[in-house]
């Protein structure tokens, strides 16, 4: 009797969980929480997230259950408890998403608009895209597409959208800037099939730009997006001018390991070895799981708010040199995978593996070469810092070689200055840059 019971009371359970008329969630989990339209064409977007979705967040943000700390040093195996406990605290006492939303709405003017990724490629589906395309007033304007990486967001240019429309000298170039989301992140939709990688998303992007009447521009890109502008600039030669990146990854070959296990490198060259080292041994986990199986991942980040803003967070820790976080950036941060579900961004790591670019050592080499002329920018906590130029020019047209002595994997928010200074003398130099080719346009 008691044994047919618990069948009863498990029978019950399961047709619970299974029925979709039955449980909270259940009727509205394939359901889009934030509105948009995503039409043949650019169309006005504002960030409007459902209340509801927020407060279930806000909810289960409050019910996170603590994985208990060993006693050792901060971050040896991920964020610490304290950490953890304060953005938990902080996401159920303070922090006000429409508030947030408010903000960015003031601060961003944002579009969406459908594209292809054009022919030949191996992507046929329309890509819905979000962006922000603030035009400069000045005549002489560059057109420049701003990609973002992973953990980040199209957020990342707000510290030097400003700057960039409206620099405070006339004699420093002026940008009309497009900053996208890629597909899977922030406010455009994840593919419904495999196959969107860094080379696709390129294609979408030129795509975008064209549709925007720009048939030349300049590229600026860090982590995802120093991936993607080289994707675009070695396949449109025709539309991207130059390139600014401050991911210019190179791995080093089985010669440089060789001279550097009998001591003959350079220091730059030590240094760089040393980093992708570290990267390797203490950071590299993260990876593989999204490489592999994205979507175990993402079942686990799509459950928990909490556990999803300090999957992103503990990358953003490290990445940064003297910058300080705040409780209300990661989460903010985090919000820009939780809303439409982190699957996207997890995914994108295996579509960058099945397209050969993170395979070999490390961060592999399997990256097309750039004729276009090509700036870098090196920040001392990025892996890539200190990459010489020899090895740089290795992939491409590599002009100028900026090297810095603070800064980290986020430039545009850490150091903006640093940032802003190299995108004004590097497109400030019109042979330099190529960028002269705008002038004729005039």
């Amino acid at each position: 009797m008691l044994y047919s019971l618990r069948v009863l009371l498990l029978s019950t359970s399961l047709l619970s969980i299974f029925n979709p008329t039955c449980g909270s969630d259940a009727s509205t989990s394939d359901t889009s929480p934030f509105k948009a339209s995503f039409g043949s064409s650019p169309a006005p977007f504002k960030i409007d997230v459902d209340p509801a979705f927020i407060a279930r967040t806000k909810l289960k943000a409050s019910l996170t259950r603590y994985a208990v700390d060993l006693d050792q040093p901060d971050f040896a195996d991920g964020p610490p408890r304290h950490n953890v406990t304060t953005v938990r605290d902080y996401w159920v006492d303070k922090y006000d998403w429409f508030a947030v939303q408010h903000d960015l709405n003031k601060q961003f003017t944002q579009f969406t608009t459908t594209v292809t990724t054009g022919s030949p490629s191996n992507f046929t589906d329309p890509v819905p895209l979000h962006f922000v395309h603030h035009r400069s007033k000045r005549p002489d304007a560059i057109p420049l597409i701003f990609i973002h990486g992973w953990p980040g967001s199209f957020m990342e240019v707000g510290p030097i959208i400003s700057n960039l429309t409206s620099p405070p000298s006339a004699s420093m170039p002026a940008f009309h800037v497009v900053a996208p989301s890629i597909p899977g992140f922030a406010f455009s939709p994840a593919p419904l099939h495999p196959g969107m990688g860094p080379k696709e998303a390129g294609q979408a992007f030129n795509q975008l730009m064209l549709q925007l009447k720009y048939t030349k521009y300049v590229i600026q890109g860090g982590d995802f997006g120093g991936v993607i502008l080289r994707e675009m600039a070695a396949a449109f030669p025709d539309h991207v001018v130059s390139v600014l990146s401050n991911f210019w990854v190179v791995a080093p070959n089985a010669t440089d390991l060789e001279r550097y296990a009998k001591g003959q490198t350079s220091a730059d060259e030590n240094t760089t070895i040393k980093n992708i080292e570290s990267y390797e041994t203490n950071l590299i986990g993260y990876r593989a799981p999204m490489e592999t199986l994205p979507l175990q991942v993402a079942i686990a980040l799509t459950d928990s708010p909490v556990g999803n803003a300090m999957w992103n967070y503990v990358i953003m820790f490290d990445a940064v040199d003297k910058y300080v976080w705040t409780p209300q950036e990661i989460i903010t941060w985090s919000m820009m995978y939780y809303i439409q579900g982190p699957y996207g961004g997890t995914r994108f790591y295996k579509e960058n593996l099945a397209a050969g670019i993170f395979q070999g050592y490390i961060l592999g080499n399997n990256y097309p070469f750039v004729t276009q002329p090509v700036a870098i920018s090196e920040f001392p906590k990025d892996i890539w810092y200190g990459t010489p130029l020899d090895w740089a020019r290795r992939y491409g047209n590599v002009v100028v070689r900026n090297v810095y002595d603070r800064g980290g994997h986020f430039a545009a928010v850490e150091t903006p200055d640093l940032l802003l200074h190299d995108i004004w003398s590097f497109w400030g130099n019109a042979s330099l840059s190529n960028v002269g080719v705008f002038c004729d346009k005039l």
